[in-house]
């Protein structure tokens, strides 16, 4: 009898132990997203351009960026499935970008590039009239410029 209780003690121990960790532990996609805006805003003053994959800290094998008023169905679409952070963008400045490694999401930049630090356009291939897509095989140079004392990040095709 007192094996099972043990047994069963130490079982919701490792439970407990189980759910607290999956609440703290942050999505692959936020962590990558402060890591590249860690990269970004260590830009030097004096570089005039950059390559993208020079800033990325991660794997990735295709990104989006999303034009403005894109439903989220869309995005779903187009990414392959749904996740719980995507929003829709309500302004012509925000950044939507979704990196992607596998298919799997592995960094989703959302936002103005106010409030992120930093911004980030690019033209690329237009992909189902909402959004533009690069890929490795792509062109990756990026001009660097500041305004308001912000990094923006603008591709060179």
């Amino acid at each position: 009898m007192k094996v099972k209780k043990t047994v069963a003690i130490i079982a919701i121990g490792l439970l407990c132990v189980t759910i607290l960790v999956s609440l703290f532990k942050k999505d692959l996609w936020d962590l990558n997203s402060k890591l590249l805006k860690e990269k970004v805003l260590s830009i030097e003053q004096t570089v005039e351009t950059i390559n993208l994959l020079d800033i990325t800290p991660f794997e990735w094998d295709v990104v989006y960026s999303f034009d403005p008023y894109t439903p989220k169905d869309k995005v779903y679409d187009i990414v392959g499935y749904k996740w719980d952070n995507i929003r829709e963008t309500v302004s012509e400045g925000m950044n939507q970008i979704v990196f992607l490694k596998d298919g799997k999401v592995v960094c989703y930049l959302y936002g103005y590039p106010a409030n992120n630090g930093y911004g980030m356009f690019f033209v690329g291939k237009d992909y189902k009239n909402v959004a533009t897509m690069l890929n490795l095989e792509d062109s990756l140079n990026f001009q660097v410029t500041r305004s308001d004392g912000f990094p923006y990040l603008k591709h060179i095709k």
